[in-house]
């Protein structure tokens, strides 16, 4: 059985490769990641929140699991 683990991607990140780690584990465009993102941030301020405290939380990949 393989587990998926979540990780921040270097390859491709804007910011701190956040968004491109979920869309990966989610198995999804990057780009509506970052666009919900942005709604979060315009809706309550709550985006950034999010995305600093998943920042911080989430492991870069190693350099080992690059595709």
């Amino acid at each position: 059985m393989v587990t998926k683990k979540l990780y921040r991607i270097r390859e491709g990140k804007m910011i701190a490769g956040v968004c491109n780690g979920l869309a990966d584990y989610f198995d999804i465009d990057p780009t509506i990641i970052r666009l919900a993102w942005l709604v979060l941030l315009f809706i309550a301020g709550s985006g950034l929140l999010a995305y600093l405290i998943a920042w911080i939380i989430v492991p870069e990949r190693p350099a080992l699991l690059t595709e």
